[in-house]
Formats: structure tokens, C-alpha cells, sequence
């Protein structure tokens, strides 16, 4: 299943991947010039975050010269865009390099003092630390269980090299040569990028069904779940395209880089799914398309007449189960969303598997919403069963997260 996802060679267009270099107070900072260097020669967007006394060993002009980025030291620079939680969501890869000792204690219990540990702290992406510090320190107890800790949380931590160090002694504790550490980014990175060359249809948003030219019936759904899936698969190296029902635009700005196609209704959702189903690998709908849709919309604005109103509804299409049922392309995996509500009768799990079975998506990705839950800026929790109602996966966090997670569920099953 899904052949063409693997062999698709289309030539697409993408941004530079984009990596942090975050750079400490430690004499091996002047190394990471020439580390800057090297990943900007292999089309790497770099910017660089050095801590204060960082900038004890390498200064800030040098630092812009190199990577022809502005380069930030604390949190209150760039504070209309909050700096550190841009670098965060932006970045396809952080490292640090040189890491200190300091630094590796900080970002272990979450210390969050400089711009540097604050996006770290705040970093989806994954995370490169390559240490350099005296024998003694980088054997002592602290550091051996600050570096056990990061590991185990899955941060990468590099091992040291053995060789002449600062102080005239030989003993483990140099960073790795700058060459080295280029090689691991760029070969981190193409695991980064593991939509490359695969076009991404995504629908976002709640329709909204006219009344007549001033009112509509509509639902909570904000579309940022499906932004945050068409960012994810953006820094992942997808060609995207968002269908976007009723989107701000504040929440449509994560999704820099996409294709974006605005439209109102599910008729007009309808239409752009069929169209962008035909060059799509990947379909996923995440938008909340109304079930009805009045009868006939008024020309004029409806007045109040002090009776009871009654508007004939008629149903709208599925959209999701028409695209499975007529595949734009051969291999095409169609994903849907189940947003659900429990009652007495079956939970809202219950409720997403009945619909997997029914829909014949490939994949349903079930989330239980209500008035306070499921829409908007908040946490969610999410199930991922296949079309025959099989969990695949279960997880819960922030959309950002759970964006990044289900993509890396359906990368797995693309062959």
C-alpha cells in the first residue's frame, strides 16, 4: 500500500532546513565558527544563540557575519515575536556545541535563565549537545548523571573526544572537531526531512453553512490542529497545500510556507479537496465540515417576525468518505478526523472506531471535544486506529506535539 509515496520523484520546492546553534561559555565556542560555516556551505539556515558568557569568547558581530542572521543573547530581545518560542516551533534541529557543564546541569532540571535554555526548554525538534569541559568534570558523578538523564529524555548528547585540553593536560573532554559535528547535523537532519518529495493535501477549519447573506451555522472547530499538522509536515520537508475553512489569519501564520486555499462552505470544501486530491500523496482531513446545511439561503437578512422559525436542513456530502472511496492517485493514504462526544450509549472512542469502519480512510485519528475541550489553543488527547478500527497509537499533549506524532505514525506505514 501507498507505493507511490515511497517512489514519488517529483522535483518540489522546500525551504532550507533550518538549525539552531546554540553555543556556550566554553573555550571550544571559536570551533563553532567553523561549524557555522561548514552547515551554511550545505544550504543550512543557521542562527545562532550564544549565552552571555559565550560572548566572552566570540562576539556578537561574528556570530551575524557568519550565519547572516541577527543574533538575540536574552529573552526580552524580540519580545514582540517571543524569540525563544519561534527558535522552538522553527527549528528542524538544535545544537549546542560547545555544551558546558553549566549548561548540561541547566537544561536537565529545566532551568530556563537565558535565551538559549528557555528555547531549549520549549524545543520539539530534536536536540544535538556536544560537551567540552576538563577530564575531571566531564567524569565527575553530577555531570556522568545530568548527561544519563538528557539521554534517557532522548536528548542526543555526543561523547567526548580524548586529546589536549586548555590547560595543558590530555585527558577526555574536547569537543568534537567541527568537520564531525557537521557530518552528525546533516545527517540528523535528512531524518528530519523525511517528507521530502511527498505532497500533502490537509483541510483545516469549521465550514460554515449560510442562512442568508449575514448569518451561518457553524461549530467551534479554530483549524489549529490541522495548521499545526501543516507546519509540522512543512519542517519535515512536505509540499503542502492547507484548505482552510473560516481560519484566522493568526492561526493561518503557522502555516508559513504552505499553500493556502481559503474557502467558506462544505460545497466549497467539497470542491478544493476534489481538485488538490488529484496531485496529493498524502490526504488528511482535519477541518470539522458541518453534516447540514440549510435547504436555501435567503438572499436578504432574515427579520425577526416574534414567531418560531423553521429552516429545512438537508445533509452534506462527506467528503472524507467520498476521497477514500475515489483516490485522486494510485498509493493515495487518506487520513480523517473523528472529533467525538461520549454519551450513555458508547464513548467517544467507541464512536471514532464505528466511523473508522465506515469511512474506508486508511487512517482516523479520534479526539474527544466539547464545549471546553478538543477546540482551540489546548492539550488534546488523541487515539490513531486504522480503517478496520485497530489502535495504532494513543498519546495526548499539545497540537504541536500531537501534529508531529501522527505524522510519524504515518510515515511508518508509507512503504
Amino acid at each position: 500500500m501507498n507505493s507511490a509515496l515511497a517512489g514519488n520523484t517529483a522535483e518540489r520546492a522546500h525551504s532550507k532546513p533550518r538549525v539552531v546553534l546554540g553555543v556556550t561559555g566554553g573555550i571550544a565556542a571559536y570551533k563553532s565558527c567553523t561549524l557555522l560555516r561548514l552547515l551554511s556551505k550545505a544550504g543550512v539556515d543557521v542562527h545562532v544563540i550564544p549565552t552571555p558568557s559565550a560572548l566572552e569568547m566570540v562576539g556578537k558581530t561574528t556570530w551575524e557575519a557568519l550565519s547572516g542572521n541577527p543574533v538575540y543573547t536574552r529573552v526580552t530581545e524580540g519580545a514582540d515575536s517571543v524569540t525563544h518560542i519561534r527558535y522552538a516551533q522553527e527549528a528542524d534541529l538544535i545544537i549546542v556545541a560547545p555544551a558546558t557543564a553549566n549548561t548540561l546541569a541547566k537544561v536537565r532540571w529545566g532551568l530556563a535563565d537565558n535565551l538559549l535554555t528557555s528555547t531549549l526548554l520549549a524545543a520539539t525538534c530534536p536536540v544535538i549537545m556536544a560537551p567540552a569541559m576538563h577530564t575531571e568534570m566531564w567524569l565527575d558523578e553530577a555531570t556522568v548523571d545530568n548527561v544519563a538523564a538528557l539521554r534517557e529524555r532522548g536528548i542526543e548528547i555526543i561523547d567526548v573526544a580524548t586529546g589536549a585540553l586548555t590547560s595543558g593536560d590530555i585527558g577526555a573532554g574536547r569537543m568534537l572537531e567541527p568537520e564531525e559535528l557537521a557530518d552528525i547535523v546533516l545527517e540528523r537532519l535528512k531524518a528530519t526531512r523525511d517528507f521530502e518529495g511527498v505532497r500533502i493535501a490537509i483541510s483545516a477549519g469549521g465550514t460554515h453553512e449560510a442562512l442568508d447573506p449575514v448569518r451561518f451555522i457553524g461549530n467551534r472547530s479554530s483549524g489549529r490542529f490541522g495548521v499545526e499538522i501543516a507546519r509540522a509536515a512543512l519542517r519535515r520537508g512536505a509540499d503542502v497545500c492547507l484548505v482552510a475553512a473560516n481560519v484566522s489569519a493568526d492561526v493561518l501564520a503557522g502555516a508559513h510556507g504552505a499553500q493556502i486555499r481559503r474557502v467558506e462552505s462544505a460545497l466549497d470544501m467539497q470542491a478544493a479537496m476534489r481538485e488538490e486530491a488529484g496531485s496529493a500523496d498524502i490526504i488528511i482531513m482535519a477541518a470539522a465540515v458541518a453534516d447540514y446545511r440549510p435547504s436555501q439561503a435567503g438572499e436578504t437578512k432574515r427579520k425577526k417576525t416574534g414567531e418560531s422559525l423553521q429552516i429545512e436542513l438537508v445533509e452534506n456530502p462527506d467528503i472524507l468518505a467520498e476521497l477514500a472511496a475515489h483516490r485522486g492517485r494510485e498509493g493515495q493514504m487518506v487520513v480523517g478526523f473523528a472529533a467525538e462526544t461520549g454519551d450513555e450509549k458508547a464513548s467517544a472512542l467507541d464512536y471514532g472506531i464505528a466511523k473508522a469502519k465506515s469511512k474506508g480512510a486508511d487512517v482516523l485519528i479520534v479526539n474527544e471535544v466539547g464545549a471546553t475541550t478538543g477546540f482551540g489553543d489546548v492539550d488534546t488527547a488523541i487515539t490513531i486506529v486504522n480503517g478496520e478500527g485497530k489502535i495504532l497509537s494513543q498519546a495526548e499533549g499539545s497540537k504541536s506535539r500531537m501534529a508531529q506524532h501522527i505524522l510519524s505514525v504515518l510515515r511508518e506505514r508509507i512503504n
